[in-house]
């Protein structure tokens, strides 16, 4: 299986690493990052673990922090679409789409 992440993936992270930098233990930014590298590590050896969101999405939550990532699995690939908090609206990043 090949991880495809979408072109906007980068800045998601991005906001959740500064957010994690500011606070007042900014370790937890490099945890965060190590705990999400982990989970895609475990959605490209078992694409089909998590349940599904919605239609062909599928989400998989991140055990320590409140956020999670949705992705689709065509074929021989897993996309990950986004990553958003929990409490982000549930329509946050379903308009993103692979070209």
């Amino acid at each position: 299986m090949n991880l495809v992440l979408h072109r906007l993936i980068r800045s998601d992270v991005d906001e959740i690493m500064v957010y994690y930098d500011e606070s007042d233990k900014p370790e937890l930014a490099d945890d965060f990052y190590r705990e999400l590298r982990r989970q895609f590590v475990l959605v490209v050896r078992n694409p089909f673990r998590n349940h599904f969101f919605k239609h062909d999405l599928r989400r998989a939550n991140l055990k320590r922090f409140p956020f999670h990532f949705l992705y689709k699995v065509p074929s021989d690939s897993v996309r990950i679409l986004v990553v958003r908090h929990h409490r982000r609206h549930p329509a946050y990043g379903l308009e993103r789409d692979f070209l």
